[in-house]
């Protein structure tokens, strides 16, 4: 009864330490968000950035890239992998507190000295010069969770796993933006390149409207040179233009992970509304909805475990070994039960004494890295609502110039028109024709990089936001 009295006592003790914590986890630190974000036209607490992409952004095409790119992006086929590994690990690590189990089938055959005393013996008692032994059996080894070490492994594998597929949620949001930016881009490149021949073609009638005027004596050469100049300058935008697209389209169709072609569109620049407001909710909703905010959250959690597991290392370990099987010396008395039983029960308390401090320096190393990684969380905070507050300022200021540039193209058009007027009839010299072309040229082109504009940042507000994961 005594012993069994100790035995239940040292049980009871070793699960009482189980249940013991040897380090106090970091909580997530309290961010100080604003209450709206900077350049918020509005007060609604509902944001874009919590749809769908698909209904964020309608252009079939568009879709179809983005399925494209989402299926097929070498990126993101390696983040399904880190995905897939850190569910091994996990796995691995929810079987922590399992024994180890091995299972061992030996036979040995020695041959002693004949005058040793293994040799002599076997000759008295086996009436043989070898001695035989037939050993097989089953061993388990468990560690006691004294101070939480498989606890916080566990803890610190599932934050990972998160972590791994919050990674591939921001890659997701990434590579939705970027498919968008570069479709965009190539309206803006088309419009461009339409504005650019249409230009041209206006160059040339004035060009001949000049060359006539010089046979006739109104003008000099240096008017037909100065217009023959200003319709090259008009030429050579064209194949710049269509160089851009062409590199625009084989950046694009290696992001969607397809060898370079060319890119269908599904509408032209002006076909894109731009949208004159967009709900961003409320910073706060940032924590929940940004990946790489949620990953940096979990990166602490990670942290946490791994200051567990190593501060757990300086403390002892207690380790159960039972172990039983079969035991013979010949093998015709294999099942001689239970004659040829054995069993055995080793426990063993390990305590680190010196190992030149490498416990302990991994211990403080660990800590420091827990400190970066609450660094790192409030950077990210940080980081996405400067990002939405920029995203917002640009769609207001965008606005303003799109209206102002607009406006001036209309004017522009309507000087070209008088302007032409006038030279016809001698009122008007071909220098202010040359330049009235010139003037409208560039507005036009700045007007669809200004329509562009407005789309990028309204593709950059929604991934800020935390959209393009779901």
């Amino acid at each position: 009864m005594r012993i069994f009295s100790i035995k239940t006592t040292v049980f009871a003790l070793i699960l009482g330490l189980a249940a013991c914590k040897v380090s106090k986890d970091v909580a997530t630190p309290n961010t100080q968000l604003p209450g709206q974000f900077r350049s918020a036209t509005d007060s609604d607490t509902t944001s874009v950035g919590s749809l769908p992409w698909k209904s964020f952004f309608t252009d079939p095409e568009l879709q179809r890239l983005i399925d494209t790119a989402i299926a097929h992006n070498y990126d993101m086929q390696v983040a399904y992998q880190n995905i897939r590994s850190a569910q091994l690990t996990l796995g691995q690590a929810k079987l922590g507190y399992w024994p180890d189990v091995t299972l061992n089938v030996v036979a040995n055959l020695t041959r002693p000295g004949s005058e040793s005393l293994n040799g002599i013996t076997a000759n008295d008692f086996l009436h043989s010069k070898y001695l035989n032994d037939y050993n097989a059996n089953l061993g388990l080894s468990w560690e006691a969770d004294i101070w939480g070490k498989i606890k916080n492994k566990q803890s610190m594998a599932l934050a990972q796993y998160l972590q791994t597929a919050e990674a591939k949620k921001a890659l997701q949001t990434n590579i939705v933006s970027g498919v968008a930016e570069g479709y965009y881009n190539l309206l803006m490149l088309d419009a461009q390149l339409a504005i650019a021949k249409s230009n041209l073609a206006l160059n040339d009638s004035t060009l001949r409207i000049i060359r006539l005027q010089f046979n006739s004596g109104d003008v000099t050469a240096l008017g037909v040179q100065q217009a023959e100049a200003q319709k090259l300058t008009a030429a050579e935008l064209v194949p710049q233009i269509q160089q851009s697209i062409l590199l625009q389209e084989d950046a694009l169709s290696i992001l969607i992970g397809n060898l370079p072609a060319s890119i269908d569109r599904g509408r032209t620049l002006d076909e894109v509304p731009a949208r004159d407001t967009l709900s961003s909710g409320v910073p706060a909703q940032l924590l929940s909805r940004r990946p790489d905010v949620r990953s940096a959250e979990l990166a602490i959690t990670a942290a946490n475990g791994n200051v567990g597991i190593n501060k757990a290392a300086l403390y002892p370990s207690i380790v159960i070994s039972p172990e039983g099987g079969w035991d013979n010396y010949l093998l015709k008395n294999w099942f001689n039960i239970p004659g040829s039983l054995f069993g055995a029960v080793v426990g063993g308390l390990t305590q680190p004494v010196f190992q030149r401090k490498k416990l302990k320096t991994a211990y403080r190393i660990s800590e420091v890295d827990r400190e970066k990684t609450v660094i790192e969380f409030k950077q990210s905070v940080l980081t996405a609502v400067g990002e939405v507050s920029d995203a917002l300022g640009k769609i207001s200021k965008l606005k303003e110039q799109r209206l102002v540039v607009a406006n001036r193209v209309d004017t522009l058009q309507k000087a070209i028109v008088n302007a032409n007027s006038l030279f016809a009839n001698g009122y008007a010299t071909y220098l202010e024709v040359i330049t009235a072309q010139s003037n409208v040229l560039q507005s036009q082109l700045e007007l669809a990089s200004i329509k562009k504009g407005q789309l990028s940042a309204e593709v950059e507000l929604y991934r800020s936001l935390g959209g393009g994961w779901n």
